[in-house]
């Protein structure tokens, strides 16, 4: 049977597979639409292209006329102007100056992948220029997110004439007013959302601010500092800078753009996907110094995928800010030692290690306190829990996972003492976590916060917490009702253990990268017997899914272990039940083979 035949054995307008609530609380529902039907079958004959690649392909709205672009993501073709972008020739402008003037340059940075590639950027291209930059990344325990009065001062005394901010310095005001104070030149390189009233500087380069035009907002701040750099070098260009030296080759630098473009989650349409694309090749080069050790130290051989940029690294760099030092990961990205690169990524491997342990026990007290927040409050429209004894560096990735769970927005607060607490928001689709807190902020419920609508971050005072709790759930109770009504997993079709091979992951991977805004592909595989299912890694359900006629795929449901996910997979051992995931190549020990990621599962004798 081929995997055309496959979709209308298995299809079903009431629930695909019949599946109308799987273990996990989902409806199983086909990814293409009635309205995209008629485009998947022009895209697979224009093109002379498998049907399933165009059903893919038509499932993420890919419009006939796109599709050569889609497949073949060219920079060149999708390279925007970067003066479409605000502020952008005034920033260039400024930067260009301070390189000609040999002018002393201070980089602030965030302290997660992104901040990190951004900072190491900005300094790589600064050091082909001779120009020494210092990257500040603030202490996320001490510090917290963005500049600070005592940072800002401690630049500007070292002797900095401009400092960059990347990757944050839209909401600080108050910090980038004694950069004014004390003569210092500002500018900041962000993609967070803003307000309408933005912060005193050379430049708000942000195509995310309100008055912004450009049609860009979907770039991580690695991205739009990309964009700057090409900036920076045009002008450069302008003054004859390089009449006697070589400029720069700014594609050398697109490994670290598309690192951070994966791990913050950005959509991988339009332009980030052919930095994808195009970054992915340089990554496999082993240009960068920093990139090469930490893929040695995670003994990664085979070639980079997102995959591998979003699970394997990219959690070894953010270690460094969650539970170590916050700028291990822009020292790592831009040194050119090679010693220096490899102690760094062994001492963030260890950290990762260790994040994992403290993660683990934070989550497990976590998960008790939301079930029973959930049993007093059903209708929450978020959870919000907090303790002193948790650790702020990793109060983001718990309550990444208290939503997997638990299926609605959350909210984990670390207690700094009696006074003040920080906390992060990970949310479901559908419902503004970041619009919530920005709201907050201006209510007076929180000192700072700001974000995205998928993720956010804040700093309560401990006697404002009780207020700020009704304040979110009466600010999220429409928009968290309905996404928590609505909850569907989307599937690309139905396979069988057999029709899952390498040449269908061939297929599947010229549609790829995927990432967010362009899903991996999800397939139901129905009736199949679940065999050898046992936990590993403590927490993760690893077992073999058999079909029908006795073709094997083996398969793994991360994280599982405690959840009613997996616990349907240990009881199901030996007897048929359906199963939807995402495929992948995995290379562990040398040995390739095809792997299931578990998504979900359903039981169809209930």
């Amino acid at each position: 049977m081929s995997a055309a035949d496959v979709w209308s054995v298995f299809g079903d307008k009431q629930g695909f597979l019949d599946v109308k609530r799987s273990v996990r609380g989902f409806r199983w529902q086909e990814r293409l639409q009635n309205e995209q039907r008629k485009n998947a079958i022009a895209i697979t004959q224009r093109y002379d292209l498998p049907g399933l690649l165009g059903r893919v392909l038509a499932a993420r709205d890919v419009g006939l006329n796109e599709v050569d672009t889609f497949l073949n993501p060219s920079l060149k073709e999708l390279m925007p102007d970067p003066s479409s972008v605000r502020d952008m020739d005034v920033s260039a402008a400024r930067i260009a100056t301070a390189v000609t003037n040999n002018e002393k340059i201070a980089i602030f940075g965030d302290y997660d992948v992104d901040g990190a590639c951004s900072s190491a950027l900005l300094q790589l291209f600064l050091g082909f220029h001779h120009i020494s930059g210092r990257i500040y990344i603030p202490d996320r325990l001490i510090e917290g997110y963005g500049p600070n009065p005592s940072a800002i001062e401690m630049l500007a005394n070292e002797g900095a004439t401009l400092i960059v901010t990347v990757d944050c310095g839209t909401t600080s005001f108050e910090s980038l007013k004694i950069a004014e104070r004390l003569g210092v030149d500002v500018v900041i390189v962000d993609h967070h959302q803003a307000d309408e009233l933005l912060p005193r500087a050379v430049g708000v380069v942000n195509p995310n601010r309100q008055d912004d035009l450009s049609g860009l907002g979907q770039l991580c701040a690695a991205g739009v500092v990309f964009l700057l750099l090409v900036a920076v070098t045009r002008d450069l260009r302008r003054k004859n800078y390089y009449s006697t030296k070589t400029p720069p080759d700014l594609l050398q630098l697109l490994d670290l753009v598309a690192l951070a473009t994966v791990c913050d989650v950005v959509p991988l349409t339009g332009l980030n996907r052919a930095y994808v694309n195009k970054g992915l090749r340089v990554m496999h080069n082993r240009q960068n110094v920093g990139v090469t050790a930490l893929f040695d130290a995670a003994g990664l051989k085979q070639a980079p995928t997102p995959y591998h940029m979003g699970f394997v690294l990219g959690p070894r760099i953010n270690a460094g800010g969650r539970i170590g030092n916050s700028g291990l990961g822009a020292t790592l990205l831009s040194t050119a030692d090679t010693m220096q690169a490899t102690n760094i990524a062994i001492q963030l491997d260890k950290l990762n290690r260790e994040r994992k342990y403290i993660e683990s026990e934070m989550l497990a007290a976590a998960i008790i306190e939301g079930e029973a927040a959930l049993e007093a409050n059903p209708k929450a429209a978020i959870i919000i829990l907090s303790s002193t004894l948790w650790h702020k560096g990793v109060v983001g990735l718990v309550a990444s996972r208290l939503v997997e769970c638990f299926r609605r927005p959350s909210c984990v607060i670390a207690w700094d003492g009696e006074s003040q607490g920080a906390g992060s928001l990970r949310s479901i689709a559908g419902v503004d976590v970041g619009a919530a807190v920005r709201a907050a902020v201006r209510a007076g419920f929180l000192v700072k916060g700001g974000g995205h609508s998928m993720a956010a971050g804040l700093t309560v005072m401990r006697d404002q917490f009780r207020s700020l709790s009704r304040f979110l759930n009466d600010y999220l109770h429409n928009s968290s009702l309905r996404a928590r009504d609505v909850a569907v997993l989307e599937l690309d079709g139905a396979l069988t253990a057999r029709i899952a091979n390498d040449g269908l992951m061939t297929l599947l991977e010229l549609a790829g990268p995927y990432g967010q805004g362009n899903p991996q592909p999800r397939f139901a595989f129905g009736e199949h017997t679940v065999r050898s299912a046992r936990i590993v890694g403590g927490c993760h359900v690893r077992c073999i899914l058999q079909s029908s006629d006795g073709a094997r795929l083996d398969a793994i449901a991360f994280r599982s272990g405690n959840q009613p996910l997996g616990q349907l997979l240990l009881e199901a051992n030996g007897r048929p039940i359906h199963i939807a995931g995402t495929l992948r190549r995995d290379t562990w020990g040398g040995r390739a083979k095809l792997e299931l990621l578990i998504d979900d599962a359903f039981d169809p004798r209930q």
